[in-house]
């Protein structure tokens, strides 16, 4: 309507939601680190809530100011913003500083920021570009491969950092592919492949092969006028054998040894309890210990004698669990899951292709972190260190996520005023 600004049509929804995510984070923040002390020195930079309080402020700060943005801006930059995260991330080989195993952090002063987490909506927005671009054609093999590009080029980057969990966040944006009409047989061939390696860790290679070939010689027999169905047999059979054979190889010489224990010790808990384990082990302690309605704020044993490293970060979901129990819980997962299917919704609602394949972006990117990172702390996925979306401690995390986030909101304030493309 005539006379309405942006900050009039956008999602209040998801600004209450995000807000209460926001709130409910710093709160299980504050119960991760707290002890006397800190209760008298609530604003104090020297401790996480303090800090954490700042990085609010300028996430409300950002939020400002993307709504006040023209909604332009982000399609007539999405490359140039691309462009730049791209160069951090090649900066932050040679100059970064070397945090938990991995170069990927930039140190000025007593700041630290992260460019591999703003390289998300970064990312998206790229991709948003190049797919929006009418004359694409989804259909077109060189349409895809160019997408697929456009995430697996920072997600090597990352990767040479050392930071192998926050390069699979990349993996996600195969959801937009999907959503754009690519075939779903590579969603097909790539869970089965995914499977495949996760048995090979398991199951003798040996075993394996013989099953395969076996299979494979079967369906050969019954192909002999169908020539095609031989030669698709035959590349099913090398991407077999190429990843059943490259498990090795990628344990070995492309994992960390810490990783390597990491997976280890999902597939075996009992290998190293007091090692790798130990972190999933109190994890699940700590969450299984809240019960129903949880032990109360601020009484949660395993989080008052640390047995839980990175209670504010990682693993701060096991922090909710023991305090606020398996209600508290619920009332998180109902937050994100209502928070996704408002994002959806948006998504859909766009008139420009731009938009709603950005929407699809901030979706897939906030819930593979949401979904793996509740994974990881049930011992149901490897410990990859990836945040928990507005509840993790971190001032590069919540700045990202919160651009993420509002950049669609913006999109989505002025989509009546969008030409439809």
């Amino acid at each position: 309507m005539r006379g309405e600004s942006a900050l009039d049509r956008i999602d209040w929804t998801v600004v209450l939601i995000y807000f209460a995510m926001v709130i409910l984070g710093w709160v299980n923040i504050y119960a991760a680190v707290y002890d006397e002390e800190l209760a008298n020195n609530i604003l104090s930079l020297d401790y996480n809530p303090g800090k954490q309080l700042i990085w609010i402020g300028t996430s409300i700060m950002i939020i400002i100011a993307l709504i006040s943005l023209d909604y332009k801006f982000f399609d007539s930059f999405a490359y140039i913003i691309y462009g730049v995260v791209l160069f951090l991330l090649l900066a932050v080989l040679l100059f970064g500083r070397e945090v938990a195993g991995s170069t990927s952090w930039f140190e000025l002063g007593g700041f630290r920021f992260q460019p591999s987490e703003f390289s998300k909506f970064a990312t998206a927005l790229a991709l948003a570009k190049y797919l929006g671009d009418i004359n694409v054609k989804m259909d077109n093999l060189k349409t895809q491969l160019i997408a697929v590009g456009i995430f697996v080029l920072p997600m090597i980057l990352i990767v040479l950092q050392g930071d192998t969990g926050s390069a699979m966040v990349f993996a996600a944006f195969s959801i937009v592919l999907f959503r754009e009409g690519i075939s779903p047989i590579y969603f097909i061939v790539g869970i089965g492949l995914i499977i495949l390696f996760v048995v090979s860790l398991l199951v003798s290679k040996t075993i394996i092969f013989i099953v395969a070939g076996v299979a494979c010689l079967v369906v050969i027999g019954a192909s002999v006028k169908h020539p095609k169905r031989i030669a698709i047999t035959a590349i099913v059979a090398f991407a077999v054998f190429a990843t059943v054979t490259s498990v090795d190889f990628l344990m070995k010489n492309v994992l960390k040894p810490h990783q390597r224990s990491r997976v280890i010790s999902l597939i075996n808990p009992d290998a190293d309890p007091l090692g790798a384990g130990w972190n999933v082990t109190q994890s699940k302690i700590a969450i299984g210990s809240g019960g129903f309605f949880g032990k109360g704020f601020l009484e949660g044993t395993q989080t008052k004698f640390d047995f839980v490293p990175e209670q504010s970060t990682d693993f701060i979901f096991c922090t909710l669990g023991e305090e606020q129990g398996w209600l508290g819980s619920m009332v998180m997962i109902t937050l994100f899951v209502v928070l996704l299917i408002r994002i959806s919704v948006i998504a859909e609602r766009q008139k420009s292709r731009f938009a709603r394949i950005y929407g699809y972006g901030v979706l897939s990117v906030i819930f593979f972190h949401f979904a793996v990172n509740i994974a990881m702390t049930i011992g149901l996925f490897p410990v990859i260190g990836i945040p928990l979306p507005f509840f993790s401690y971190g001032g590069s995390s919540l700045w990202s996520f919160t651009t993420l986030l509002f950049i669609l909101l913006a999109l989505d304030a002025n989509r009546m005023n969008v030409l439809v493309r």
